[in-house]
């Protein structure tokens, strides 16, 4: 993945997150829950919150480091993380907020070439060339050495577009390839992530379907699995109704941005009930035959790195989850999954990245790995 940014200083006056209810009878709190509050205080971002799923329910939690509040109650729903002295950051998130995924549109976008696969409209050891004839040339690079499963696994060795547009420029897929070739390829068959692999998913599944990658996400992935707060929004700058605010690395305000910038590499709008609900049906096994989910979690060609639009983790205790994280302007948000699917997590924060990096595998050990009493 790439490599975190620093991200913006908040004032060090940050408010003391506790339960809703702080007699000495309230048990403590979930661990994953204190992982959250210290992924604010330590990662220094304005607000963060996560939603679990698993078989005993599911579990919402948010923790906020405002600089300006709101009066509120100090009680709130079970499992949420409020401020001690009951006041409500303007900032906090709430369970149905709307927000930008960024990377995870690549899980989206691989399981329909996958379905795609697994109908025989194309195959994944088809050239990138036999599907878009002579885009990808000049420089070194050549689509016709290059296969699907390449572009899929980042093991094309393609430049990423964004290294040169660093995810401010609204771009067509085409111009977004041209910048990618106009530099040298990497070694061939070296895991290289980058966001130009997708953007070119993106416009072969339009060539073999006729249709955009969002019309056939929509009708493949979003519908039949209820996803109604999911859309891929095309050049619509605003997000819908209800979502929070989001910041850049420097504290602007980047809540509005045209996800054109990003394209099928990235730019998906959500929720995190629909990403919970998206990962489990992947790897339950809901969305892909046997074959395709065995192929999008073989991640023998990028060398144990990565699959099909999802990777690995190995925690510390052993147990290996599967996901994708996202990172676009103003958002960061990762999912993470038990191969069985009965234990799955997403958390978000409204900004760039997290200042500490190993204030999430933390977060993730502290939801996935045993529970000591």
């Amino acid at each position: 993945m790439p490599p975190l940014r620093t991200l913006l200083t908040l004032p060090v006056s940050l408010v003391l997150l506790v339960l809703a209810s702080t007699t000495s009878t309230t048990p403590a709190p979930p661990a994953v829950d204190t992982a959250l509050t210290r992924l604010v205080t330590q990662g220094r971002i304005p607000a963060a919150a996560l939603l679990t799923d698993e078989g005993s329910g599911s579990h919402f939690a948010h923790v906020e480091a405002p600089t300006t509040a709101v009066p509120t109650d100090a009680a709130g729903p079970t499992g949420t993380v409020r401020p001690a002295d009951g006041i409500r950051p303007a900032d906090a998130i709430r369970p149905a907020d709307h927000f930008r995924a960024g990377s995870i549109t690549k899980s989206f976008v691989a399981t329909v070439v996958l379905q795609l696969a697994a109908e025989h409209r194309l195959s994944l050891s088809d050239s990138v060339d036999a599907h878009l004839p002579g885009l990808v040339r000049g420089s070194g690079n050549d689509g016709r050495a290059l296969t699907l499963r390449a572009l899929l696994t980042h093991t094309s060795g393609l430049a990423d577009f964004t290294a040169d547009t660093k995810g401010t420029l609204s771009l067509t897929p085409l111009q977004a390839v041209r910048i990618a070739i106009a530099h040298p390829p990497a070694e061939r068959g070296r895991f290289e992530y980058s966001n130009t692999n997708y953007v070119l998913l993106g416009m072969v599944v339009e060539q073999v379907t006729g249709r955009s990658y969002a019309t056939e996400a929509e009708r493949r992935i979003i519908t039949p699995l209820h996803l109604t707060g999911t859309s891929f929004p095309g050049a619509r700058r605003s997000l819908p109704d209800p979502h929070g605010r989001a910041y850049a690395a420097d504290g602007s305000d980047v809540t509005d941005l045209d996800p054109r910038v990003a394209g099928a590499a990235g730019e998906l709008v959500t929720t995190l009930a629909d990403l919970n609900r998206f990962y489990a049906a992947l790897l339950r096994g809901d969305l892909l035959p046997p074959r395709q989910l065995r192929e999008m979690l073989d991640t023998s060609t990028a060398h144990g790195l990565y699959g099909m639009g999802l990777y690995s983790e190995k925690l510390p205790c052993g147990t290996t989850v599967w996901g994708h994280n996202g990172r676009i302007t103003g958002s960061y948000v990762r999912t993470a999954a038990t191969l069985d699917a009965r234990r799955v997590l997403t958390f978000r924060v409204n900004t760039d990245a997290i200042a500490d990096p190993d204030l999430e595998p933390a977060l993730l050990a502290a939801e996935f790995c045993p529970r000591t009493p």
